[in-house]
């Protein structure tokens, strides 16, 4: 079997035949193994015939040299799925990815060299790099297509073109790796945006080079820019954006079904290869979100749903319909239904503490002493939250500014005295607060790494606190830095397993700050899958059976339900529900299991209102009139 461009009649030749591609994104770290094979041939009947697959390095090496590619991390037996359906893959193994991802898959580990270069010839990251490609890539040749399996082509970085350093010799060094593992014949490629300086930083001798563009763009003038760079050869749109991703805080984000089909009519007609990014996001389970920083930084939410043609929940959409008309020769046979959900209802919450009263539990290695606050890279915990603690060096009976004048907080940062909630810090929006208590008063500040930058110029994301704090005309010092194991803790079934029972006596009102609570869902026999909304609740993380769902932050919102999938649940035992609150719950402690997901804060909010209020049903009805007038 053969796979190569044909320069001379402008396509890629497939076993000596003339080829196009008509393919589709899908990240197998966005959605959970058990149902790999339904996505796939979902797309398959939709009439793809290839996929497009990042490989993020850091869901593979989270820890230097210890590598992980079983249960969800099994790439092979993702490519072998992918294979048995029908489906030819494009492979984007980086080393760089951006998708949204938590440092655009880069290991958080590479931080630990102060003043690394990432995506450069810098040493210590080509070295890095060099090690990583010299595991992944021989897994992969066995895969590629002119050795039996499905891989087609294989992407050289990511939107090299985009970024400052614009460093030949690493795009040198890829391609000579690259070739080294992958052998000769396989065809190596660039993705670029559709600008001159872009194409220019992103493309190499050797690689062929391609575009990607959304619907707003003019098809034609787009590619005539490829053609610029590759005189010969097929027109390629490697990312044709059928949706976009959205930060929280933003509106969610929506692309016409009509304009993609008819966008991709335009080019397939054109004879150009095209692959639909996304064609189903998926969802950015615990702490896997990236972020952007172009004025301010701005957190990807947990949903990666992208309004893609595949909901994040795997289900056909009109959008997916419309794209199957366009294409046309569509297999025969049935298109998969969605997966069935279910909505288990409310499930109330007791309180097991505060965070602070459980760093015994959460942080099973005691603190680390410092003058001065370290950074997660610096404490080796790269994810999630570590709490820093130190006393108040005098009394303050007016309110003392606390300030982070460097804008050191990444990314927020919760502050106690004495274990009342005092307020927050947030980076590039709120650097300052103030408090009030006694010399020798426990000051503790909960830190959270609320994602990694991923694109552009700010990738050396560090996080924690970067600099120091300063009250008043003081430095705080002679800090106790707890790193927070909370994902292990949980694991080991923590705080249902625990004997001691938490039951501590209820508050009126649950006081605010950071605090873990928890509740059990029971088994009703079904496990499908559900959408949980946390209503009233503030800003945290769930776990559902030891499981981290991610992120929920519905009053910045846009996403108000955290997608749960069905295999996580147990049909015959109880099902453990597990929050770290890190602001203030709702008096009712309530959280909802529905059988729909809400991305956006709809009009259905305004009737959520009304159910506080007993309302007679006229009152209702001319409320709902008004609503639609």
């Amino acid at each position: 079997s053969s796979f190569s461009i044909d320069y001379k009649h402008n396509c890629f030749l497939k076993d000596g035949k003339p080829f196009q591609y008509i393919s589709g994104s899908i990240h197998y770290s966005r959605i959970p193994r058990y149902y790999w094979r339904d996505r796939l041939v979902k797309m398959y009947m939709t009439g793809l015939n290839a996929i497009q697959v990042y490989v993020p390095w850091n869901f593979h090496e989270a820890v230097q040299g210890v590598h992980n590619f079983t249960g969800d991390r099994d790439l092979e037996h993702f490519l072998d799925l992918a294979n048995q359906t029908g489906l030819l893959v494009i492979l984007r193994p980086g080393p760089y990815i951006c998708a949204e991802w938590e440092m655009g898959g880069l290991p958080a580990w590479l931080l630990q060299k102060p003043n690394i270069i990432l995506r450069s010839a810098d040493t210590d990251y080509a070295q890095a790099v060099s090690n990583w490609l010299a595991v992944l890539l021989p897994k992969m040749k066995p895969w590629l297509y002119i050795n039996g399996g499905n891989i087609i082509s294989v992407q050289v970085e990511n939107e090299y073109g985009s970024y400052y350093a614009c460093d030949y010799n690493y795009m040198r060094h890829l391609r000579t790796l690259f070739r080294f593992f992958l052998g000769e014949d396989t065809v190596l490629f660039t993705t670029d945006g559709n600008t001159d300086k872009e194409m220019t930083c992103g493309t190499l001798e050797g690689l062929y080079a391609t575009v990607d563009f959304g619907t707003d763009t003019n098809v034609t003038e787009a590619f005539s820019r490829q053609r610029r760079f590759e005189p010969r050869g097929p027109l390629v749109n490697s990312e044709f954006y059928t949706g976009w991703l959205d930060h929280w805080g933003d509106q969610h984000a929506v692309v016409d079904a009509q304009k993609v089909s008819r966008v991709l009519g335009e080019m397939l007609t054109m004879g150009a290869n095209v692959n639909m990014y996304m064609f189903e996001g998926g969802t950015n389970f615990g702490y896997w979100n990236g972020a952007d920083h172009d004025t301010r930084f701005r957190s990807v939410v947990t949903s990666y749903d992208y309004d893609a043609p595949l909901s994040e929940a795997g289900d056909p959409t009109e959008k997916l319909l419309a794209i199957r008309d366009v294409i046309k020769d569509i297999p025969s046979g049935p298109m998969p239904p969605a997966t069935p959900k279910f909505a288990y209802g409310f499930v109330t919450l007791r309180k097991v503490g505060n965070v602070s009263s459980l760093l015994n539990t959460l942080s099973p290695l005691g603190p680390v002493k410092s003058q001065h606050p370290l950074t997660f890279e610096e404490m080796k915990q790269y994810y999630g939250y570590m709490l820093y603690r130190t006393t108040l060096p005098r009394d303050l009976s007016e309110p003392t500014p606390l300030i982070s004048p460097l804008n050191g907080v990444h990314d927020r940062a919760y502050v106690s005295v004495n274990g009342v909630f005092r307020g927050l810090l947030e980076r590039d929006t709120a650097l300052v607060m103030n408090i009030t208590g006694q010399q020798g008063d426990t000051v503790d500040i909960l830190v959270e790494n609320m994602g990694r930058v991923n694109f552009g110029s700010k990738i050396n994301d560090y996080k924690g606190l970067l600099s120091n704090l300063i009250l008043g005309k003081d430095v705080l010092t002679d800090w106790k830095i707890y790193p927070l194991d909370i994902d292990g803790a949980i694991a080991a079934r923590w705080p249902h397993s625990d004997s001691r029972k938490y039951f501590p006596t209820p508050q009126k009102e649950p006081l605010p700050g950071p605090a873990i609570y928890m509740g059990t869902l029971q088994p009703n026999g079904l496990a499908w899958d559900t959408f949980l909304k946390l209503y009233e609740w503030t800003k945290g993380q769930v776990w559902i059976n030891g499981v981290n769902l991610g992120r929920y932050w519905p009053a910045r919102g846009p996403q108000q339900t955290l997608y749960i999938p069905g295999p996580l649940l147990s049909t015959s035992l109880p099902n453990n529900i597990t929050v770290l609150e890190l602001e203030g719950a709702p008096a009712h402690l309530r959280v909802l299991f529905m059988d729909r997901p809400q991305l956006s804060v709809p009009v259905q909010y305004v009737f959520t209102e009304l159910h506080k209020f007993t309302c007679t049903f006229n009152e209702v009805a001319s409320f709902q009139l008004k609503i639609s007038t």
